[in-house]
């Protein structure tokens, strides 16, 4: 294995003590190119012995620490050997936990190994300052990737200091606590080789009118970095600039290099001026605030060959389409609907040219089918109201509801709570006979009945189920007093329903039934089943016209009231 693997990768392995680096002496004679340590132990009195490993593998090009730990300060008890690796260019470190970070040294003794490379990350690692000395060291470095670290402004100028860097090409600082731009140009100014400046995801909040920048800057990355506006701050310079996410409302610079620009979510409600731009290629202005083009905002763009202008406000249609397809003159748009505005399958596709686009019949015309899905919605809830009515769905519901809450309750109410020989159930319209006649008869005799009627005893401010269910079971008897107006009353529907569930199931006598007056069997609403059922197959008293009869009346009522 030592002289055919390209790529060794050391995994979940703990080196605390010199003796355990030792198993990887053999590795002094492997031809492995890159060396991978992740989530890996080091110590300060492993790492020497680990340099010195790898400082003597003869094609070793890069090296990469992964999500690794460091127990110490970087105070190496030995020399690090002044023979350097001449084939090592590449040193990557990703997520390295330092614990004490804040009291690591300044590496001094490592100054010796840095000079041959050429590419460097040091990613989340909690880097707020890169000494001086090591970045005049760095003297091949041509790539630097510090971002998501703690750099600040004052820690970035002493960290590229006059003579650090001198052939730095690419750098990223993006996801550090960068907050004055003017200072961050002029801490780079120097650079005299650098391209790529990436600065993305820091918090200036400010622009300033006049900046100091490397003169040969071509990429700059100023996205997620809260500017309010652009300025002349701005190299005029660049051939690509990336200013996305800063809420920007307009862009307005002279840029003459400039080839490429990213405007994606920002606030622009028109497409940038050409004139300024003239060298323009690929244009993004994605989740921005546009409703249309207009011919002469793309003739203007002589030289465009992309434009991105997907998830936009623009109206969905044919000839909108048509306008960009065949007036624009741009080799590539690309023009997809955010979805709210449901005109997803023009470009199912991203990335599609406008002119192999084809749509339907539908989709030309969004608004009219809107129209009829709506019309249709509607139609339906509106018969599934009137089907609900004819039907009584809501009063199912409602004493669904009501039942759920009885049945929750106990069977019966302990004896010490009944106080009433009866509940009266009866419509209002009958209210005269039961409150003049029935109950001066009742609660005037000799032992008197004690009759419990919604219009006294009902409890005030209870919601009036549990005052009906409350009632029935403090009572011993229930009586019904039956009439066309009673099967027609709402609530005589709710108590007699509540019999159903209470009393009527257990199959005993509790329910009297009185008739006021004859009802037709076609009068009592189907849903009442169980008064059917009971009006055919048990006694019920019938009020008499006759006086002699009423007497005979009575005399059963008290007795089924007193059984």
């Amino acid at each position: 294995l030592l002289h055919s693997v390209a790529w060794l990768e050391v995994r979940r392995i703990a080196f605390s003590t010199a003796a355990e680096v030792q198993v990887l002496r053999v590795l002094s004679s492997s031809f492995a190119k890159k060396i991978s340590f992740r989530q890996t132990l080091l110590t300060d009195a492993t790492v020497p012995h680990l340099v010195s490993i790898l400082e003597d593998m003869p094609k070793l090009v890069e090296l990469e620490l992964v999500d690794c730990r460091l127990l110490g300060t970087g105070q190496w008890k030995m020399q690090i050997q002044s023979k350097q690796s001449q084939t090592l260019r590449v040193f990557t470190i990703e997520k390295l936990s330092i614990e004490e970070f804040y009291l690591f040294t300044d590496l001094q003794t490592v100054e010796g190994l840095l000079s041959l490379f050429t590419r460097v990350t040091v990613r989340n690692t909690k880097v707020f300052l890169v000494p001086c000395r090591i970045s005049q060291c760095l003297l091949s470095l041509e790539y630097l990737d510090l971002s998501a670290n703690l750099l600040g402004d004052q820690s970035l100028e002493h960290s590229a200091c006059q003579g650090g860097w001198p052939l730095l090409q690419t750098l990223n600082l993006s996801q550090n606590s960068l907050s004055d731009l003017k200072m961050t140009s002029k801490s780079l100014s120097h650079l005299g080789n650098l391209l790529v400046l990436d600065i993305s995801q820091n918090n200036f909040g400010e622009i300033p009118d006049v900046c100091e920048w490397p003169k040969t800057l071509k990429y700059l990355n100023l996205s997620s970095t809260q500017i309010p506006k652009v300025t002349t701050c701005i190299p005029p310079t660049l051939e690509v600039l990336d200013v996305s996410a800063n809420n920007l409302k307009e862009f307005g610079l002279q840029l003459p290099f400039l080839k490429e620009l990213y405007l994606t979510k920002n606030q622009l409600k028109a497409l940038p001026g050409a004139t300024p731009i003239p060298n323009l290629v690929a244009l993004s202005v994605r989740r921005n605030k546009l409703n249309s083009f207009s011919k002469e905002e793309f003739e203007s763009f002589k030289r465009m060959e992309l434009l991105d202008a997907s998830d936009n406000n623009f109206i969905c249609s044919c000839e909108f389409l048509s306008f960009i397809h065949h007036e624009a003159g741009i080799a590539q748009v690309l023009v997809g609907w955010p979805d709210e505005y449901m005109c997803d399958s023009p470009l199912a596709v991203r990335g599609a040219q406008v002119g192999t686009v084809h749509l339907s019949l539908m989709e030309c015309h969004r608004s009219l089918v809107v129209s009829m899905i709506c019309t249709l919605v509607f139609l339906v809830i509106l018969l599934l109201v009137a089907i609900g009515y004819k039907y009584h769905v809501v009063w199912y519901v409602r004493m669904t509801w009501a039942w759920l809450r009885a049945k929750r309750k106990p069977k019966r109410a302990p004896p010490k709570d009944v106080c009433y020989d009866a509940f009266v159930s009866y419509s209002e319209n009958d209210s005269d006979w039961v409150e003049n006649t029935m109950v001066r008869e009742l609660e005037q005799a000799c032992p008197p009945f004690r009759l419990c009627l919604h219009k006294r005893d009902f409890v005030p401010g209870k919601w009036i189920v549990d005052n009906i269910i409350d009632s029935i079971e403090k009572s011993h008897k229930t009586l019904f007093v039956l009439s066309e107006h009673f099967v027609q009353s709402e609530w005589c529907k709710y108590e007699l329903d509540f019999s159903h569930f209470r009393l009527f199931d257990e199959n005993n006598d509790a329910a009297i039934l009185v008739l006021l007056e004859p009802i037709q069997s076609k009068a009592i609403p189907k849903r009442f089943c169980k008064l059917r059922k009971i009006m055919n197959t048990k006694t019920y008293l019938e009020w008499p016209a006759g006086e002699e009869q009423q007497q005979m009346f009575w005399f059963n009522l008290k007795i089924a009231l007193r059984s």
